[in-house]
């Protein structure tokens, strides 16, 4: 079996926005295949660090790559959901999945979107805009539509964060039936830590700005975890943990 694609080492990275900064040499090495999940304060720097892997935004000094490939800049391989999504609103949930590959002049574009519309279960919304399709459905649509580049590295910036509590947890057991069915390399910033050990295989906690590494852990649950775990002991003794590391990190 041919190995999966995507380790991502960040090494050293900092990064300041005038006088202010930022990131102050964070340290990061996710294996390929497997979900880190950003936690820490407001202000601390997640989605800046997120915009850096994906080459969005240019940093000061320390080196990240992908497969030992430098980020210089952005890439198709490296693919960047927000909360906000990513779909064009004048395009259909079928126009926006297979817009990506079918501007790479990809093969088979077609049934590409097919496999992606019934992995996203979003087959009968094929015609649909995104105006017409619930919050969930398109934050499905874009997660679709970014793996439709089949990048090594999928990189998620508080995604759910406008959901409803329970559309959300429909969504992290549906995020991680299909990273399960297609493994690619995760990063998720969130603000929610029963999200954060949800969906992570690895948790990382970033001090408040200028921020570092402060804690670097696996997640000890397997991919049968749902909504059920929330009120497991052992992970609700973790998330109090967790809970307490983020508030001395503030």
């Amino acid at each position: 079996m041919t190995a999966t694609p995507g380790r991502l080492v960040a090494t050293g990275v900092c990064k300041s926005f005038g006088t202010l900064p930022v990131l102050d040499g964070v340290d990061l090495d996710v294996s390929a295949g497997r979900t880190l999940a950003l936690l820490g304060p407001s202000g601390c720097g997640k989605s800046t660090l997120l915009r850096v892997m994906a080459g969005f935004e240019p940093f000061d000094a320390g080196t990240v790559t992908v497969d030992g490939e430098p980020v210089t800049g952005p890439s198709p391989t490296r693919g960047m959901v927000a909360q906000a999504g990513t779909l064009f609103p004048w395009l259909t949930v079928r126009q926006n999945i297979g817009f990506g590959p079918r501007e790479q002049g990809g093969r088979d574009v077609a049934a590409t979107v097919a496999d992606l519309l019934e992995a996203t279960g979003l087959t009968d919304f094929a015609d649909a805009l995104p105006r017409q399709l619930s919050g969930g459905m398109r934050q499905r649509a874009a997660i679709a539509q970014v793996l439709a580049n089949q990048p090594p590295l999928l990189l998620l910036d508080e995604p759910f964060g406008a959901l409803d509590a329970q559309t959300r947890l429909r969504m992290h057991e549906w995020v991680r039936g299909l990273l399960a069915e297609r493994p690619t390399t995760t990063v998720l910033v969130t603000h929610d830590v029963d999200e954060a050990l949800l969906l992570g295989d690895q948790l990382g906690l970033l001090s408040a700005r200028p921020s570092k590494v402060v804690t670097l852990r696996d997640v000890p649950f397997g991919a049968e975890r749902g909504r059920h775990t929330l009120a497991d002991p052992a992970f609700v003794s973790l998330k109090a943990s967790v809970l307490d590391q983020v508030l001395e990190a503030s």
